[in-house]
């Protein structure tokens, strides 16, 4: 299989409902995601899937949450807004946006250089 990934990021804030700690209280991140895609074949040209298609797919994603309070876009007003559920949503979100021919992999969301969720299928 052929992988290719990008990475992009947004700036956004959010507090942990039900959390013990420092990050029930509203803070911020400046997000880090990664999505890595995987197709069997390549096209005529020999690319798998064209990096400007994924950077646009990512920015249309995240475009929703950046320089935004987490807590009141759906569907984080009903669930936290941690880094595995935004892993998630933006690999169904992603997943939606491809031809059938390319898979999700895997999407990485980091809060910071030292922490992040990954979601896999």
């Amino acid at each position: 299989m052929y992988k290719i990934s990008a990475t992009t990021n947004f700036a956004a804030a959010h507090s942990l409902r039900g959390y013990e700690g420092a990050c029930e209280n509203l803070h911020g991140h400046n997000w880090v995601v990664k999505a890595t895609l995987g197709a069997n074949e390549l096209n005529e040209i020999g690319i798998a899937y064209d990096f400007k298609y994924l950077k646009k797919n990512l920015k249309e994603i995240i475009n929703q949450f950046d320089h935004q309070f987490l807590n009141e876009i759906p569907p984080f007003d009903k669930i936290n807004p941690t880094s595995e559920n935004m892993a998630k949503l933006i690999f169904d979100s992603l997943k939606k946006k491809l031809p059938k021919h390319i898979n999700v992999v895997a999407v990485e969301v980091s809060e910071s250089e030292k922490y992040k969720a990954i979601y896999e299928e």
